[in-house]
């Protein structure tokens, strides 16, 4: 490479550091619970005498062995209570709602919150750069203990706060009252896995993917098998490089999770709600 295009190449190469460096260092992180918001930022959750370092085998956003200075997610948490649900909010509109037991880490698997050093900053999650996982990012010590799926590793959070559970901050959700035992386990295995990228029936906190019953249900115009396909891997039905929803091997939802999910999918196209005008 000539010198010209090398030194060009290290400007870029530090001006970007310098950009994610910054970042980190005036993102905060906001804590809601019962009503009173803590703010954290990077520096002052490292200082925290429960302040370590772990490292997480083959971690969900690196796709590899990672390296974090972390706090206890139970640190974070005073005042919540094992029958509480948390929300955990990103950056870019992925939304994670996650039972309070599971992160009071009484057993099982042990959840942290990771903080993106601002005079270390992580690598950027693609090959091709842009921004990391950080400043903030919920990671999992032995998470097959507990069966701690993807969607529940949100990363680049702006807040966490406590939540009444999906389904009555949404009751559009909710399968009928006479519904089959199946339907009502499918309904769990969308609330843990679909509801962190889609609504149905236009309820839920999620922005990223589309709704699921309105205007029309997947199983209204995909066969069953191409949805089970579309599900255990999107690119093998629909190819483009934009594509976010990711791949749903056996060893993270089962077959009989999958089929009880498709049968809560068919249950709620009898379920639609009225689309507002203007929707």
């Amino acid at each position: 490479m000539p010198i010209r295009g090398l030194r060009f190449a290290l400007v870029c190469v530090i001006g970007l550091a310098v950009v994610r460096a910054a970042a980190a260092a005036e993102a905060e992180l906001a804590v809601t619970i019962a009503g009173r918001t803590t703010t954290y930022a990077p520096a002052s959750l490292l200082g925290m005498p429960a302040a370590t370092s772990i490292t997480v085998p083959n971690d969900v956003a690196y796709k590899r062995d990672m390296t974090f200075r972390a706090v206890p997610a139970a640190s974070l948490l005073a005042g919540v209570g094992p029958d509480d649900t948390l929300r955990f909010v990103a950056s870019d509109g992925f939304v994670a709602t996650i039972p309070a037991a599971l992160l009071l880490s009484r057993g099982g698997a042990v959840p942290y919150i990771a903080v993106e050093p601002p005079d270390a900053p992580w690598p950027a999650l693609k090959p091709e750069g842009g921004p990391s996982a950080g400043p903030f990012y919920l990671v999992w010590l032995n998470p097959q203990q507990s069966r701690i799926t993807p969607e529940q590793w949100p990363y680049q959070i702006a807040r966490i706060e406590d939540v009444l559970p999906l389904v009555k901050r949404y009751p559009m959700l909710a399968p009928a009252a006479s519904a089959h035992d199946t339907v009502r386990r499918g309904y769990a295995v969308f609330e843990k896995n679909c509801s962190v990228c889609h609504t149905l029936n236009l309820g839920g906190d999620a922005t990223i993917g589309p709704d699921l019953n309105v205007p029309y249900n997947p199983t209204e115009y995909l066969r069953i098998d191409a949805l089970r396909r579309l599900i255990r891997d999107p690119q093998t039905l629909r190819r483009w490089p934009a594509a976010k929803m990711p791949a749903f091997e056996p060893k993270l939802l089962s077959d009989r999770d999958l089929t009880d999910l498709l049968a809560y999918l068919r249950h709620m196209t009898d379920r639609k709600i009225a689309v507002p005008a203007g929707k």
